[in-house]
């Protein structure tokens, strides 16, 4: 039988909450230090730690705390050293660590790995008990060393280990460029990042040269990258100086705009944009800011939903550093990205299942979907996409332009 004693702690009067609140929680401290039956596991280091570990990870999933060699990785990995990794971007929905992504021709996408897998540990540790700091820091190692991954996939009911060895990650963002029908053109872009808009502007260019009219830009599964990028392709459809995101938060100085750039451009595009639950970040900023210019038509289903900024804050004396989200994401029309999402302006919903094997299906023909064939699935997004660009140029011909 467990036995425990109860007793009151004495009367707290005070005007001031903050006050009184700081006051319950240093008499749950020392009580804890003074009472709690193993005494190597009170310091008030481990304390405090764990307090500031579980204050922050109530807030959201993207707020932690960083021990001082965490920390430190952090610093060298905006400084340019080299990481190993698997290639997946993750968060924590609904409590669960879920796979955004893999990105694609890395080692987490050639093992099998899918958007919407759930990883349940990571060589052994559970998800559940970690930070999504943590969880990252866990995925990464040196090139050639090797993870378990522990995933459930819902789809397929499926629950499995992989192994997978770790590499340095490239990605090339940008896939499947060709023409499809009626002069309607097709790319992928499967992440944003510095390269991206170069890589963009050399597609368009040959594009143009074989008649395109309208294209269609599959950002479906598309994780996101760097906010740079996403402004970066924006501009090339947008007037110089037009709001492509701004940032607010609590604070004056946490106010911020975003606005496109010179560079060359393509307003004579009719451009359609295929998205679904899994393009997030970046991808929600693009496709968001075309839609609130009326420059694009959203085809698809609602988008992830992650649009939050966080900034680090260094602690004193080497104590590490805490991330804490300080500011969201607003569309030029001043929509909330962070845990809404985006709607499609024509929504075709698909099920996980059928997502799943048009997802793999489209990753082998580089996006295009292929005549009818026992081993084919129809990509109804695609299909629905290229019929309303079909119908924007046969209005745009009807008026003139």
């Amino acid at each position: 039988m467990v036995g425990y004693s109860v007793y009151s702690a004495a009367n707290i009067e005070s005007p001031d909450d903050s006050y009184t609140t700081i006051y319950r929680f240093m008499y749950v401290l020392q009580k804890v230090r003074k009472e709690y039956v193993d005494a190597d596991k009170v310091s008030y280091q481990s304390l405090i730690k764990g307090a500031m570990k579980g204050m922050l990870r109530e807030l959201d999933p993207f707020s932690s705390y960083m021990e001082p060699e965490g920390y430190k990785e952090l610093v060298d990995d905006t400084e340019g050293r080299e990481f190993g990794g698997i290639g997946i971007v993750v968060t924590f929905r609904n409590h669960v660590l879920e796979v955004i992504a893999p990105m694609e021709d890395t080692p987490g996408f050639k093992a099998g790995i899918k958007p919407g897998d759930i990883i349940l540990s990571i060589d052994g540790l559970p998800t559940s008990q970690m930070t999504l700091d943590d969880c990252v820091k866990h995925l990464k190692g040196a090139p050639g060393t090797s993870v378990i991954v522990s995933i459930y996939r819902e789809s397929e009911d499926l629950k499995k280990d992989i192994a997978i060895e770790r590499a340095n990650i490239e990605v090339s963002t940008i896939k499947g460029v060709k023409m499809l029908e009626d002069g309607i053109a097709f790319l992928r872009i499967t992440q944003f990042n510095l390269p991206t808009a170069a890589k963009l502007d050399e597609s368009l260019k040959k594009l143009k040269e074989q008649g395109m009219k309208a294209l269609i830009i599959d950002l479906r599964g598309n994780p996101g990258g760097l906010l740079s990028s996403a402004i970066e392709v924006c501009s090339r459809f947008l007037d110089t100086g037009e709001l492509v995101v701004s940032t607010e938060g609590r604070l004056p100085n946490q106010k911020l705009e975003y606005r496109s750039l010179r560079c060359d451009k393509y307003p004579e595009i009719k451009i359609g944009i295929l998205v679904d639950a899994n393009s997030a970040s970046a991808s929600e900023i693009f496709s968001a800011c075309l839609q609130d210019y009326k420059k694009a038509i959203l085809i698809g289903d609602k988008t992830f939903g992650k649009g939050s900024v966080q900034t680090v804050f260094a602690l004193p004396e080497n104590g590490g550093a805490i991330r804490l989200t300080t500011a969201k994401y607003y569309t030029p029309s001043h929509r909330v990205i962070h845990e809404n999402g985006i709607e499609p302006d024509i929504k075709v919903p698909l099920s996980p299942k059928t997502m799943d094997k048009i997802y793999t299906q489209r990753l082998s023909y580089s996006g295009v979907v292929k005549p009818e064939g026992p081993n084919t699935i129809k990509d109804v997004q695609l299909e629905r996409a290229i019929e309303v660009m079909k119908g924007v140029c046969l209005f745009s011909k009807a008026n003139g332009e």
